[in-house]
């Protein structure tokens, strides 16, 4: 199923990916509310020592640190921030947008993961479709993500839409793939730090998740 036309993939940086990921970012882009909200639902969800895919990943997966797992495969566009990643078991560099196909053989993930970069994939129901072919039966994907974003990365359906119409496309991704179970939504209004909160200020990024499991 086709869920966006052209100008709904479009970029206004239409430049390789990989050039623009060439140098390494060893920061986080969300807060630490998001961070912790997204560790405490990993924590949840995920089995100890079951096997993970890691897409899009970056220097740290936010995984808890009291959870082990038989297997982290990690995938990104930038293999000195992956090699900083000690939760790792092995991982490669591909570029999504150009090949869509992922070299990891047919349901052999228990969980795959997606934090804060699903607005950069320019064909969504193929990447989907992957996760769903890697997913053991049973296997759980997540994909997270804020209100944050490389502007002129994300495609234009990500950039012109609101929090809610964005919730509503990834829950669409899912549902454009026969077999996933039907997409739960996890949607949470981080914390800002005490010393914030104290001076008033309690808002943070607005952390949201879309959940669905391989049923067949």
């Amino acid at each position: 199923m086709t869920l966006l036309n052209p100008s709904q993939r479009a970029k206004l940086d239409d430049t390789d990916d990989t050039q623009f990921y060439e140098s390494p970012r060893f920061v986080t882009h969300v807060d630490d509310g998001f961070i912790q909200q997204l560790t405490d639902l990993y924590r949840e969800r995920l089995k100890p020592n079951t096997r993970i895919f890691d897409m899009m990943s970056s220097w740290v997966s936010h995984l808890p640190d009291d959870v082990e797992f038989a297997h982290v495969e990690g995938h990104g566009l930038n293999g000195e921030e992956l090699a900083r990643n000690q939760r790792l078991s092995h991982c490669f560099v591909q570029n999504l947008n150009k090949e869509p196909q992922l070299p990891l053989a047919d349901q052999t993930f228990d969980a795959v993961l997606n934090t804060v970069s699903v607005q950069y994939l320019q064909y969504p129901e193929a990447i989907f479709s992957e996760i769903h072919r890697i997913l053991k039966p049973g296997g759980i994907a997540i994909i997270s993500f804020s209100n944050r974003m490389f502007y002129q990365k994300a495609i234009q359906a990500w950039r012109e839409g609101s929090e809610t119409s964005r919730v509503a496309l990834v829950k669409g991704y899912f549902e454009a793939v026969p077999g996933f179970s039907k997409p739960e939504v996890i949607a949470r209004q981080s914390q800002a730090p005490a010393m914030l909160q104290w001076l008033g200020m309690s808002g943070g990024d607005p952390f949201y998740a879309i959940a669905a499991c391989r049923n067949d």
